[in-house]
C-alpha cells in the first residue's frame, strides 16, 4: 500500500502521539518528593513518595528505612534540599540524613539532647536554611513540667547552627544554659522568613490558657525575648486555650495559630521587633480539634488540617490585612475530606500545586490537587495512598528547577 506525502504525515504523527502518550503513562514526570515518617514500629520508619506532576498522585520510591531512633514526630529539610532532619521523641534524638539527587536518604550522624532539653515536640528550619530550631518538651533532666517550680518549668527552645554541608554544630548558648525556656506542653515552633522573630506556642490545661513566646534573633542565633501581654513569667503573647500549629507568611507580616481546643485559627499581626497583635475582626472558624497548618509558597492561602473532622480547611488570605476567609470548593464548603485523623500537612514546594496530609489512624497520605487563582482544593488522583504505621510528620522536596504556578485570573 502506498500513501501520498500528507498521508505519510498523518501516519507518522499518529505513531508519534500514541508513543508520546504511551511514554507519558508509563513514565510520569516527578515534580517533588515527599517523606513521611511513622512511629508505629521501632525504630520508627520514613517512606519517600514521589509525586506526578500531572495529577499529584504519589508513588512509592524504593523500600522504608528507619528514622534512627523511637517514635518521629517532626522533620524539616535544608534549604538546598540536600539534607533531612527528623526528631524522634522517644529516645530524643536528632537524625540527619542526606537527600541523594534521586532523593534516597542516607543517615550522616544522630544527637542525643540532653543539656538542650530532651522529648522533643517540633523542628523547623530557618529561611536562609543556617539555623535549626528545635522545641524539646521538657528542660534538662526533667520529665515533667511543673508550673512555677524552680526546676522542670517548663519547655526549651534550642538553636542548632548549620553548616554549608547541612552539618549540625553546637547549640547557641543563652548564658550558661544551651537553651531558651518556655512555658509547659510546647507544641510547635515557627521561624519568620525574615529571620527576625521565631515563636514557640505552649499551653496551660490546669489555666486553660495557650501562648506564644516570641524570640528576637539575631544571624547567628541568639534570641531575646520578646513582651508580650500575659501575666506570667516570660511574657509571652495569649493563644487562645490549646494552640498546636503555628505558620506564617513568606513576607513574615501575618502569623496564623490552630486552637486545638476551640475549633479556631488565631491570627496576628507582626509589629515591630517581633510584637504580635491579634486581628480584630478574630478567631476565624475551623473544623474540630484544628492541628497542622501550612501557608502556601504564595503567602495567600492557609490550609489546615481538623484532627476529628477528618478533613482540611482552606482559606483565603486578604493580602492588605491577613484575614482569612473561607476557600469555598465546587461542592459549596471550605472542607476538604481527608483519612483519619489527619496531623501534618504541606504543601508541595515544586510547583505549589499539590497538598498532602499525614492520617495517622488509617495509615494514608491524602492529597489534593490546590487551585492556585482561589486556593480551593479537589482530590488527587487515586488517592488516599498507603504509607508507613501511624504517620506523623511530612517533608518534601523539589525535583528539578521550577517556579511555583500562579493561575491567572
Amino acid at each position: 500500500m502506498k500513501f501520498n506525502k500528507v498521508g505519510q504525515v498523518s501516519l507518522v504523527s499518529a505513531i508519534a502521539l500514541i508513543l508520546a502518550s504511551t511514554f507519558t503513562a508509563c513514565n510520569p514526570v516527578t515534580i517533588d518528593y515527599v517523606f513521611a515518617a511513622g512511629n508505629k514500629e521501632n525504630p520508627g520508619q520514613i517512606q519517600t513518595f514521589l509525586v506526578d506532576r500531572v495529577s499529584g498522585a504519589l508513588s512509592v520510591q524504593g523500600s522504608t528505612i528507619s528514622s534512627g531512633g523511637v517514635d518521629p514526630v517532626s522533620m524539616a529539610v535544608s534549604t538546598d534540599f540536600a539534607n533531612l532532619y527528623v526528631a524522634n521523641q522517644g529516645d530524643s534524638s536528632l537524625v540527619q540524613f542526606s537527600i541523594s539527587s534521586s532523593a534516597a536518604l542516607a543517615s550522616v550522624s544522630t544527637i542525643t539532647l540532653s543539656s538542650e532539653g530532651n522529648t522533643p515536640v517540633a523542628i523547623s528550619m530557618n529561611a536562609a536554611g543556617t539555623l535549626l530550631y528545635v522545641v524539646n518538651k521538657y528542660q534538662p533532666g526533667c520529665s515533667t513540667a511543673v508550673t512555677g517550680a524552680t526546676t522542670c518549668n517548663g519547655g526549651a527552645l534550642a538553636v542548632f547552627p548549620v553548616s554549608t554541608t547541612g552539618a549540625l554544630g553546637t547549640p547557641v548558648t543563652n548564658g550558661s544554659l544551651n537553651y531558651w525556656p518556655v512555658g509547659i506542653n510546647p507544641t510547635a515552633v515557627n521561624p519568620l522568613a525574615s529571620g527576625a522573630a521565631v515563636y514557640v506556642s505552649t499551653y496551660d490545661p490546669t489555666a486553660g490558657l495557650g501562648y506564644l513566646y516570641g524570640f528576637t534573633s539575631t544571624s547567628a542565633g541568639a534570641l531575646a525575648s520578646v513582651v508580650g501581654n500575659a501575666k506570667i513569667s516570660g511574657t509571652p503573647f495569649f493563644a487562645g486555650v490549646k494552640p498546636v500549629g503555628i505558620a506564617s507568611t513568606p513576607t513574615s507580616r501575618f502569623v496564623y495559630v490552630t486552637d486545638f481546643a476551640q475549633n479556631e485559627l488565631i491570627a496576628y499581626s507582626v509589629l515591630g521587633n517581633g510584637v504580635l497583635q491579634p486581628l480584630i475582626n478574630g478567631p476565624f472558624k475551623t473544623g474540630n480539634q484544628p492541628s497542622a497548618i501550612t501557608v502556601d509558597p504564595r503567602g495567600i492561602f492557609i490550609y489546615v488540617s481538623n484532627e476529628l473532622d477528618n478533613s482540611v480547611s482552606a482559606y483565603d488570605i486578604a493580602l492588605p490585612t491577613g484575614t482569612p476567609s473561607a476557600a469555598v470548593n465546587t461542592t459549596g464548603s471550605a472542607t476538604n475530606v481527608t483519612g483519619t485523623q489527619p496531623v501534618a500537612i504541606l504543601v508541595d514546594p515544586g510547583y505549589g500545586r499539590y497538598v498532602y496530609t499525614a492520617n495517622f489512624l488509617d495509615n494514608s497520605v491524602t492529597g489534593f490537587q490546590l487551585n492556585a487563582s482561589t486556593g480551593t482544593l479537589a482530590p488527587a488522583q487515586s488517592g488516599p495512598y498507603p504509607t508507613v504505621g501511624q504517620p506523623a510528620a511530612l517533608a518534601a522536596i523539589p525535583h528539578g528547577n521550577h517556579s511555583i504556578e500562579v493561575d491567572q485570573p
